[in-house]
């Protein structure tokens, strides 16, 4: 009788663990803050309201029971350096993690890649003196710029994010870059359809991230 006990109350245990969601303990992020701190890419740029990044990924998150305040410190034009100059008075003390995205505007303007990391160095430094979790967002430069120029700015990303140990999403525009039918005219911003794709990819690294802090 006595393994058959055994039987019966690991059933019960499978079966009572495996009712609940899978993203249950999610709510536990409920109180905490994530800024999206970058440039046009997610400050909505050409995009009717509700539309920008920072506010689909926050309807695709509560679509996942995971309850997290989203905001959207996105400022277009931005480079590193304008970036760099804004965060103390954009991020505040009470946030607890960030989505840094920004590089786009420096590869468009051919700014040094050495440049471009330093700054992008800074801001991760001053994050972590805040306590605040990143989730580095990368980018990659245009075509235009040159083979010598891509190959030194693409690296930056995954070398501070090694250097830093913070979680790093590769390429911002995974799946949405230089095709037509999911960007503006102008051919460089997404449209709404395009930012759900980028919030789809996205997502799986977002979840992995806020599950640490929310830990």
């Amino acid at each position: 009788m006595k393994p058959f006990f055994y039987y019966i109350l690991a059933s019960f245990l499978y079966l009572a663990l495996n009712s609940f969601p899978a993203n249950a303990n999610s709510a536990i992020c409920e109180g905490k803050k994530l800024v999206v701190f970058g440039d046009s890419l997610v400050a909505g740029f050409g995009l009717e309201p509700g539309a920008a990044f920072p506010e689909q990924l926050d309807k695709a998150l509560d679509a996942k029971n995971i309850k997290i305040e989203v905001i959207n410190a996105g400022v277009s034009g931005d480079t590193t350096s304008s970036g760099l100059a804004r965060l103390d008075w954009s991020v505040g003390e009470d946030v607890d993690a960030v989505i840094l995205e920004l590089g786009a505007n420096d590869a468009l303007r051919g700014i040094l890649p050495e440049l471009t990391e330093k700054n992008l160095d800074l801001m991760i430094s001053k994050f972590k003196e805040k306590n605040v979790k990143v989730l580095l967002a990368g980018m990659m430069a245009p075509p235009n710029m040159g083979k010598s120029y891509g190959v030194t700015f693409n690296a930056i990303y995954s070398r501070l994010a090694m250097k830093h140990e913070v979680s790093l999403y590769p390429f911002f525009l995974e799946g949405v870059a230089a095709d037509s039918n999911l960007n503006q005219a102008d051919g460089i911003h997404p449209t709404k359809e395009g930012v759900s794709v980028i919030v789809e990819k996205i997502m799986p690294t977002v979840e992995k991230f806020l599950s640490k802090v929310c830990s």
